[in-house]
């Protein structure tokens, strides 16, 4: 029987908490009675940009799918929330310019944040716990956590997925080669979650990135010069040619997505926990 939505092989296994948690998915006397009886509200953040040939450029979906299994993680620990829809488009940075992308200004997304979180006050909300999924979100996320702290007293906190998660991979057996952007830990998560969205076999070795200054750009905004690195404006393309950051992201494999989903989903529903227990 032919089921509307996304098909491919990880379809069943994510239906499920889709359809219990996701309140795009939910009647609205539902919704509310959930949140009448505590359950909390997560907010998950992406953005639509290059993750090199193999990852599909919405890793907003990545993050609407762990928000996912953190719900379902908090429901097996007796707690409940729900899950927003995800928002789509990050904030500006290196990826500005990127064919099909779409980059907002710090001062857009902060706002969009800040209505979003100011809706789910009034309709009654306690707990609220933001999911995000770029980097370049983070300014936006932290002015609209400080106005909204300084208007209600109310802290909400973030859990930005990539950069938690990075210092966990060598436990999981992640090569060291994978890991950047074009690779883990984005890579092995869109080839868990999304396996029909990848093109693994597109994945090639990292090109030389470019050079500013007369030197070799050595990071996300960085370039090497007399032994420290300066803080420059770099692109995607000076940095990352195609996308690819990572020395060689074909080792990344689904089963390193699959530590990385458990590990987050857990940090979700401790998150949850804490915020349950010492509410601010």
């Amino acid at each position: 029987m032919h089921r509307p939505g996304r098909a491919g092989p990880g379809a069943d296994r994510d239906r499920a908490p889709a359809l219990s948690h996701a309140i795009a998915r939910l009647t609205a006397p539902e919704v509310a009675a959930r949140i009448a009886a505590g359950a909390a509200i997560l907010l998950p953040l992406g953005s639509t940009e290059t993750h090199g040939p193999a990852a599909p450029m919405g890793d907003y979906l990545l993050a609407e799918a762990i928000a996912l299994a953190g719900a379902e993680a908090a429901k097996a620990a007796g707690d409940d929330a729900l899950v927003l829809p995800p928002l789509p488009f990050g904030g500006e940075d290196f990826f500005r310019g990127v064919p099909g992308g779409i980059s907002l200004t710090h001062a857009t997304l902060s706002g969009v944040i800040r209505d979003s979180l100011e809706c789910l006050r009034a309709a009654g909300a306690g707990r609220l716990l933001i999911v995000s999924g770029h980097g370049g979100n983070i300014p936006a996320i932290e002015e609209a956590q400080r106005r909204f702290r300084e208007a209600h007293g109310q802290v909400v906190p973030v859990l930005h997925l990539w950069r938690e998660v990075t210092p966990l991979l060598a436990g999981f057996g992640v090569p060291p080669e994978t890991i950047g952007h074009g690779g883990n830990p984005v890579l092995g998560t869109a080839l868990h979650l999304f396996p029909e969205l990848c093109r693994p076999w597109a994945l090639a070795p990292r090109a030389e990135p470019g050079q500013l200054l007369g030197h070799p750009v050595s990071g996300f905004g960085t370039v090497r010069v007399g032994g420290v690195n300066l803080g420059v404006p770099v692109t995607i393309q000076e940095i990352a040619p195609g996308g690819t950051q990572a020395t060689d992201p074909r080792g990344a494999t689904a089963a390193h997505g699959q530590h990385i989903v458990a590990a987050l989903a857990a940090a979700i529903r401790d998150g949850l926990a804490a915020m349950k227990e010492y509410p601010a």
